[in-house]
C-alpha cells in the first residue's frame, strides 16, 4: 500500500474556505493511494504577523521564545485540516513535528534535521487515518522546540516522504508547476513539464522560489519524486512539473 506526501503552503490554506478545499484534494487523493500524509505551512502571513507581534514586544527576541511562538502558526493550520477532514466524514489526526518525530540540531530559527521516527505517523496510518503534520518544525535532542528556517516545512515533508518511503511527495502551490519566469507577471511564461533534479535546484538558486533548495537536494540524495502543482481549482488541468 503506498503512502502519498501532500505538501500545502500558506497560500492553499489562506482562509478558513480553503481548508475545505484542501480536504477534497486530500480525499480524492486517499481514494487512489490510500495513505495519505499532509504537511501544512501556517496559514497565509500569520509567521509574518507572529514574528512582528514578537518584536513588539521585544526588538531582538531570544530565539527559543520566538520557536515557542511561530510554531503556533502550523499548529492551528493542522487541527483545522483535521476538523476540515472530519466535516467531510474522514477521520484524521494531527501532530506536531516533535510528536512526528522530526529530530534536529538545537540551532533556534534555523534548526537542520537530523533524523525522522515516525513512530506514531506509522501507527495511525495502519488504523486507516489520514495524518497531518505540522511543517517547518521538530525537536533537538535536548527537547527543544525548533524551526527549520526559510524552506522548513518544504524540508519537513521531502523528509517525511523518505522515512515513510513515500512514492512521491505532491506540492500544492498557487501556480501549477515551475515556469521559466513568474506566470503572474508574464502569462507567457514557458512551463516546465518535469526536471531532472539538478535542473530544479538550478533554476531555484537563478531565483525562484516554488520550492527551497534543501528539499530538492534531499529528494536527489534519495531519489524521491517531486510533483508541484496547483491547489486552485481555476489551475485544474493546467498541468504540473515533475522533478526526478
Amino acid at each position: 500500500m503506498q503512502t502519498l506526501v501532500m505538501k500545502f503552503g500558506g497560500a492553499s490554506m489562506a482562509t478558513p474556505k480553503h481548508f475545505l478545499l484542501i480536504a477534497k484534494l486530500i480525499l480524492e487523493q486517499k481514494r487512489k493511494n490510500q495513505r495519505i500524509v499532509a504537511v501544512v505551512s501556517a496559514m497565509g502571513d500569520t509567521t509574518e504577523r507572529l514574528i512582528a507581534l514578537a518584536k513588539h514586544v521585544h526588538p531582538n527576541p531570544p530565539k527559543r521564545e520566538l520557536d515557542m511562538l511561530v510554531t503556533v502558526g502550523e499548529r492551528i493550520s493542522m487541527a483545522l485540516l483535521a476538523m476540515a477532514l472530519a466535516k467531510e466524514g474522514d477521520e484524521a489526526v494531527s501532530y506536531t513535528g516533535s510528536q512526528s518525530g522530526i529530530i534536529t540540531t538545537s540551532n533556534h530559527t534555523e534548526a537542520r534535521i537530523l533524523d525522522v521516527r515516525p513512530h506514531r505517523l506509522l501507527s495511525s496510518l495502519n488504523e486507516g487515518k489520514i495524518v497531518i503534520v505540522a511543517g517547518f518544525q521538530g525537536v533537538s535532542e535536548n527537547k527543544e522546540i525548533t524551526t527549520l528556517g526559510r524552506g522548513g516545512s518544504d524540508t519537513s515533508a521531502v523528509a517525511l516522504g523518505i522515512a515513510l518511503s513515500a512514492c512521491r511527495v505532491e506540492f500544492y502551490k498557487d501556480v501549477p508547476g515551475i515556469f521559466d519566469e513568474d506566470p503572474k507577471k508574464n502569462p507567457q511564461a514557458k512551463q516546465y513539464p518535469s526536471l531532472s533534479y539538478s535542473q530544479a535546484l538550478r533554476l531555484m538558486k537563478q531565483g525562484s522560489n516554488v520550492l527551497h533548495a534543501r528539499c530538492i537536494q534531499l529528494a536527489e540524495k534519495y531519489q524521491l519524486p517531486l510533483i508541484v502543482k496547483s491547489f486552485s481549482e481555476e489551475h485544474r488541468g493546467k498541468g504540473e512539473t515533475r522533478i526526478s
